[in-house]
């Protein structure tokens, strides 16, 4: 029979102790409803006495629909020297009224006497009193933290603690590996060792790891194997230092790699790459491309060899079926590449029986890149390149100069600005315009939208969400050429294009003519999107 895994979420909780992650009150509601919507077990929402935003959390998520999902506040033991009914910390998990209640109190004997001041008789006092008063109303889940340091160092306390809190009548005790230093064997070792010495109490054991040691994934899944219920984590594994244990990963691992166990309540795994993104997107944090499962590197093939084998078996260089988690395959195209990596990314274009083709176009792309050009990030501009090398291209428009002017209009005041003064050829029709913008970049992008916009209206629902800069050949100081990436986007689509030249404006050009022309062909069907860029935009 298989074995049902709880997943508790901490994302809203241990996840914001990371660095440079917040979450406003609506971004902790809006994230919680994902989760739930999601299959998630837990969702834990913060301390209650910690700030006025997770006080109002708990009030306004039990307005919310979260199914199955319930919501726990997450508290400490009483203190010391006090009742637990008149701790402030204990009557502000009482008034979030959430189903479940997390405590976390201490299971290292030197923490207790060298860290809180405690006598050990005293901290086993502190943790049955806490979870008795709570456990009226509540199911409660008690956070051992420190415990595999405490059992390494006292076993027979850490133990100690962990009976008293199952018999003041824990649900659960989850065993913590707070400053992420033990390693897989030593928590299946543990964990095994903890669950014979609790056969005789109806307490279920789960895993709360940090990643410090890069093994919070690999070390929940040996608990699991060893007897653990529930897992904690957060998704992509943010959090404090180096992280938590990735429930991303976690969850993936049990539903498609282990065998034996049960978790969602059956649900797919086909909205976990979504679900990934949408944290990152609402926490304003980079995604990790090359995140295990969800990444956007994770099923990207770029070696001529591996291509060549994922075209004819892609379990080769996939482990499994990128679908099964909602991300997809990728064939990336450089130098490494082979003619198999050109045949995969040319297949909308039917040009996979010309290899006479295929030989330019890997050519062309070699060149390129000894230029500095990197088509990654910028599948739209190597359809174009494709389709300038197989003769097919047709421009909208042609160049016929450009210029920028930029300074700044009051020193003083640091008032800055740039103009942007264009002529371009569309047909036997010459057009001029000028425009201002707030850097150089979009005082361009403003005058060439005032050539092109009478004549092509569909621009109007383009626009441009990122622009990065690099050096390429940083060894040439001042005369280094330069590295432009624009990304794009319309109301369905997102495309990224690349331009390299010495000179920045003019790199800036050149993948800005690129973005224009790919939305053009677009609009007129004589190219298809590329399906991870529209992935995202879906997203």
């Amino acid at each position: 029979m298989s074995r049902r895994i709880a997943i508790y979420d901490t994302t809203l909780r241990d996840g914001t102790q990371g660095e440079g992650v917040s979450f406003s009150l609506q971004d902790k509601l809006n994230i919680a409803q994902r989760l739930a919507e999601f299959g998630i077990d837990y969702i834990e929402g913060g301390y209650p006495l910690s700030n006025e935003k997770d006080a109002a959390f708990f009030e306004k998520v039990r307005r919310l629909e979260l199914g199955t999902s319930k919501i726990a506040a997450f508290g400490m033991t009483r203190r010391k020297g006090i009742r637990a009914q008149e701790d402030p910390g204990m009557q502000a998990m009482q008034r979030a009224e959430t189903p479940v209640c997390t405590i976390v109190g201490k299971s290292w004997d030197f923490h207790v006497t060298d860290v809180l001041g405690a006598s050990l008789e005293e901290n086993l006092a502190m943790i049955g009193d806490s979870i008795a008063l709570l456990g009226r109303g509540a199911e409660v889940v008690y956070d051992a933290e420190h415990f595999f340091d405490g059992y390494k160092a006292n076993p027979d306390y850490a133990l100690q603690t962990l009976r008293t809190a199952a018999e003041a009548g824990a649900t659960w005790i989850a065993l913590c590996d707070t400053n992420g230093g033990s390693l897989p064997h030593e928590i299946r070792q543990i964990v095994g060792e903890v669950k014979m010495a609790l056969a005789d109490t109806p307490v279920q054991l789960a895993i709360h790891c940090h990643n410090d040691g890069d093994l919070a994934t690999a070390n929940s899944l040996a608990a699991v194997v060893a007897g653990c219920n529930q897992v904690q984590g957060t998704i992509n594994g943010i959090g404090e230092r180096c992280g938590n244990a990735d429930l991303v990963s976690v969850m993936a691992n049990l539903r498609l790699k282990m065998q034996g166990y049960e978790l969602l309540d059956g649900r797919p795994l086909d909205h976990l790459t979504e679900l990934s993104r949408y944290v990152y997107e609402t926490a304003n944090l980079q995604l990790r491309n090359n995140q295990p499962f969800v990444g956007s590197s994770a099923f990207a093939h770029k070696g001529g060899m591996h291509v060549h084998a994922v075209n004819k078996a892609a379990h080769t260089y996939e482990h499994l079926d990128p679908a099964l988690v909602g991300n997809e395959r990728r064939i990336l195209v450089s130098e490494l590449s082979g003619r198999s990596n050109i045949a995969a990314l040319t297949s909308k274009h039917n040009l996979e029986n010309d290899r006479k083709l295929m030989d330019a176009i890997l050519a062309e792309v070699v060149r390129r890149e000894n230029q500095g050009y990197q088509y990654e990030a910028a599948e739209a501009s190597f359809d174009l390149l494709v389709k300038r090398v197989a003769g097919t291209y047709r421009p909208h428009f042609e160049t016929i100069k450009y210029r920028i002017v930029a300074g700044d209009r009051n020193a003083a005041l640091n008032h800055a600005f740039a103009e942007a003064i264009i002529k371009i050829r569309v047909g036997d029709q010459e057009i001029f315009e000028a425009a201002e913008g707030h850097g150089p970049v979009n005082a361009l992008d403003a005058a060439l939208r005032k050539c092109l916009g009478g004549i092509y209206p569909a621009l109007e629902q383009m626009h441009l969400v990122d622009y990065k800069v690099r050096v390429v050949n940083c060894e040439a100081g001042t005369a280094a050429r330069i590295r432009v990436n624009i990304e794009s986007s319309d109301r369905h689509h997102v495309w990224g294009t690349i331009g390299v030249s010495e000179n920045i404006i003019e790199a800036s050009w050149l993948a800005l003519v690129d973005a224009v022309e790919y939305k053009l062909l677009l609009e007129e069907g004589e190219i298809q999107p590329a399906p991870t860029r529209n992935a995202v935009a879906a997203m």
